[in-house]
């Protein structure tokens, strides 16, 4: 059963949090700033409303999760702290003697409260929305842009994991105190998965035996992450990789493994929309679905600032029928040219060159024609044929028996002439100076908010991740404008 729970309860310490909590705290101002009831009115189909059991308010269990993305801490941890931090107890509408919750139900909550929720889209509406009342938003522009996030067991084993986070514990350990090291168990010297997770557990018992040094956050952090990997995404574990996560390029010698993260944002940096993919994905093609979606927050959209990935053909015809300036460079290889399967064949921009559907990235390309006739030259992509002979996706595509496969673009100079003399325009410059704006939102999501590298597996894991951590950064932004 549901109780909402809107006011703080009657306590005769509750005078403590004027005393302790100034009014510059930035939980205190996120408090004042939104109105949380929003949480309870989605929420509360998905809980019985007068039978069982009292839920704990759900609007309480969504301000933990919020705690989490702000401060990048494991479950056990905020919880932890939420029993003696008397900020976070006052953002958690709790009385200074009240107890905490126990730690797994936030894994619950997340599993069965918010699953199949369209939590991304909501949160960032909602900021949008705080943010058009108090006249933050003023600009008729967005500034689009990718960015990525690796998988959580980024192409590694399970046991290459644990390693990892077992290894950064003993680390922690030994720095506090090296006497430990005799006392602790023999390191697991196989690859069998199932002896390295006992392995494991044989060194978590050892230093929770040890009440003293555990206490150390700097032990008590890797300790609870290590803990975390072991008992709560055990099955997890087990399975050799992420499932929704693909393989992605930020250039023709590096890639990574995960998804992106498609962003629209305002030239006042409040994040309007959001599309999570898996990281294969094109970045030009997620374009109109941003525009769309953060018109649907309100915002008036005049103007989009982005790089070359999103001045493909479509992108320029849907902007000039919406009457939008679309600030992004042409590139031919894109743009200018004719070719076939557009829908199999994707450009990335960041390496220069074309992506098959399976994600196999052109190894090469030379250019074929006479130099300076567009109409008779075709930029050409080699792929490597031993990878297309083994691609579970050569159907319709390689041809068995065939010595190369290769992929080819005819190029066109007399197109988008339109576009192309906005480009040289000064209005075009100085817009698309505007552009840097994003790429530091990105690297405040990444490396503030634990956005690097994804808590769980699965495009749904993400979305949730990216739902809490893109509606922390919102409130933190509106809460600087608003000073």
């Amino acid at each position: 059963m549901i109780q909402q729970q809107q006011t703080m309860k009657l306590s005769p310490y509750i005078e403590l949090y004027n005393l302790i909590i100034p009014k510059d705290n930035t939980l205190r101002q996120i408090n004042d700033l939104v109105d949380f009831s929003f949480i309870y009115e989605e929420l509360k189909a998905r809980y019985c409303l007068d039978n069982g059991r009292n839920a704990i308010d759900p609007i309480r269990m969504f301000k933990y999760l919020l705690l989490k993305a702000i401060f990048e801490l494991s479950d056990v941890d905020i919880v932890e702290r939420s029993r003696y931090d008397m900020s976070f107890k006052y953002f958690l509408d709790m009385a200074p003697e009240d107890d905490v919750i126990d730690a797994s139900s936030l894994t619950k909550f997340r599993k069965l409260r918010l699953k199949d929720m369209n939590l991304l889209d909501m949160l960032i509406g909602k900021t949008v929305e705080i943010a058009l009342e108090k006249g933050i938003i003023t600009s008729k522009s967005i500034i689009v842009d990718a960015t990525h996030t690796k998988a959580r067991y980024n192409q590694k084993t399970p046991r290459e994991v644990l390693l990892e986070r077992s290894l950064k514990l003993r680390k922690a350990v030994y720095m506090a105190d090296e006497s430990l090291k005799a006392k602790l168990p023999a390191k697991n010297t196989n690859d069998v998965l199932e002896d390295e997770i006992s392995y494991c557990q044989k060194l978590i018992a050892v230093l929770e035996a040890q009440s003293g040094v555990c206490q150390l956050p700097k032990i008590k952090e890797p300790l609870n992450f290590l803990k975390e990997a072991v008992e709560d995404d055990l099955e997890q574990l087990r399975i050799s990789e992420d499932p929704d996560a693909r393989v992605g390029h930020k250039s023709a010698d590096s890639s990574f493994f995960g998804y992106k993260t498609h962003i629209a944002m305002t030239e006042e940096r409040i994040i309007t929309a959001a599309v999570v993919t898996t990281g294969e994905k094109n970045d030009g093609k997620q374009l109109q679905t941003l525009i769309e979606k953060s018109k649907a927050t309100g915002m008036e959209v005049k103007t989009v600032i982005g790089d070359t990935a999103y001045s493909e053909k479509e992108n320029i015809k849907y902007s000039k029928d919406n009457e939008i300036e679309l600030v992004a460079k042409l590139n031919p290889l894109i743009t200018q040219g004719v070719r076939k399967k557009e829908e199999e064949f994707q450009f990335n921009k960041d390496a220069g060159m074309y992506v098959c559907k399976a994600g196999h990235m052109a190894v090469r390309k030379a250019r074929q024609g006479k130099k300076g006739v567009g109409t008779n030259q075709t930029e050409t992509y080699y792929f490597d044929v031993e990878r297309c002979k083994m691609c579970p996706l050569k159907a319709g595509c390689y041809k068995d028996g065939a010595k190369s496969k290769s992929y080819s673009v005819s190029i066109k100079s007399l197109e988008h002439t339109e576009q192309m003399k906005f480009q040289e325009s000064e209005e075009f410059r100085i817009k698309a100076k505007e552009r840097y704006k994003i790429e530091a939102k990105n690297s405040e999501l990444k490396h503030r908010h634990g956005y690097d590298v994804a808590s769980s597996s699965g495009l749904l894991g993400l979305e949730l991740q990216g739902a809490m951590a893109i509606f922390a950064v919102n409130l933190k932004r509106i809460l600087k404008l608003n000073e």
